[in-house]
């Protein structure tokens, strides 16, 4: 038997998976076929799925629909207000299930309030993205992005920090010490 907790103003729907440890608040809607995993976290008035995932340790701020199409892997931070598309050219009187596009937001990645992604897209693990950013291609491991359309103007840690490369392309994170080397405008991880 799972342990979660839902608040009494939201609606599961049958067939949802909730990992234990789960928190669903508010006027939350959860619609069948959607998985989420443990120690999660949905803020007041978000929607997810039909067929959504959402790993482990995921927190959705207020105001968020997660979309089919959408899967998000462990320790994901999506901030408030933040806006999936599962279309590209979305028409009130077409029906284009058929043509959802997947979305992935790797582990660890941020999503800053009022960001926009745009379906079809991979954010790569540890990316950061600006509050109101719209973000229309792929995103590489770590990278901090922003603007409209999104672009990237540096690297991040994976504690969130904005790096400083040294003269060797090297970087350190002081608040936990964690180094990394950019090679080929890749960032690795050295400790």
């Amino acid at each position: 038997m799972s342990d979660y907790f839902v608040h009494e103003s939201a609606y599961i729907d049958e067939g949802v998976s909730i990992g234990n440890h789960t928190k669903i608040w508010h006027f939350c809607h959860i619609l069948s076929g959607t998985w989420i995993g443990e120690n999660a976290s949905f803020g007041q008035n978000c929607v997810v799925g039909p067929k959504a995932k959402i790993g482990n340790g995921v927190k959705v701020q207020n105001n968020v629909s997660v979309y089919e199409g959408v899967e998000c892997e462990d320790d994901v931070f999506l901030g408030p207000s933040m806006v999936f598309t599962n279309v590209i050219n979305p028409r009130a009187f077409i029906v284009r299930r058929d043509e959802f596009k997947k979305t992935l937001l790797k582990k660890g990645c941020s999503i800053g309030a009022n960001a926009t992604i745009v379906c079809g897209i991979t954010i790569g693990e540890y990316a950061l993205i600006g509050s109101g950013a719209v973000v229309n291609r792929d995103v590489k491991p770590y990278a901090l992005m922003v603007g409209v359309p999104a672009r990237q103007i540096g690297w991040v840690s994976r504690a969130g920090n904005t790096l400083h490369f040294d003269d060797k392309s090297e970087a350190e994170d002081t608040s936990d010490g964690s180094r990394y080397k950019l090679i080929n405008d890749t960032l690795e991880v050295v400790l």
